[in-house]
């Protein structure tokens, strides 16, 4: 897979985020708001990340090159059309991790990546050895519980 993000893998124009924000849906979270507007083409990506979020180009820059790179993975995954993520202002106070989590929630939720569980309230069970397999007996099943630490003594 291409490692490289394109020209042609960007929203870039005024009238091309306008389109977006115009004729295409909304999702929010409290930390991004996603405009998607479906249409035959690959994914691309717009990012718009004002001083309001961020009033430091550091920091701005830090939360465009998370979400950039995230698209980047999952674009292969993603219905085709326009991407705009407009960032909120908590979104300078949290790490990379929980915004790229919040992105692929957004991106969920909004219909465009295909959901990673089947779904339900439920846990998914432990998988069990199927008989065919073989439990190694110097495997143990279960951790015995490690001796209770001794009490300091005070003195």
């Amino acid at each position: 897979m291409d490692a490289r993000f394109p020209r042609t893998a960007r929203v870039r124009t005024r009238a091309e985020y306008s389109r977006v924000f115009d004729g295409g849906r909304r999702t929010s979270h409290p930390l991004l708001s996603l405009h998607w507007c479906a249409d035959g083409q690959p994914p691309r990506l717009g990012l718009a990340v004002s001083r309001k979020v961020d009033p430091n180009a550091v920091g701005r820059n830090r939360i465009k090159r998370a979400l950039r790179e995230q698209f980047r993975a999952l674009r292969p995954l993603l219905a085709s059309g326009d991407y705009v993520l407009v960032a909120r202002p908590p979104a300078a106070t949290i790490t990379t991790r929980e915004l790229r989590a919040a992105f692929v929630s957004l991106l969920q939720r909004a219909g465009a990546l295909p959901t990673s569980d089947a779904g339900g309230t439920m846990p998914a069970a432990a998988r069990e050895p199927a008989a065919t397999e073989a439990v190694s007996p110097a495997t143990p099943t279960a951790i015995p519980p490690s001796p209770p630490m001794p009490r300091p003594r005070a003195g």
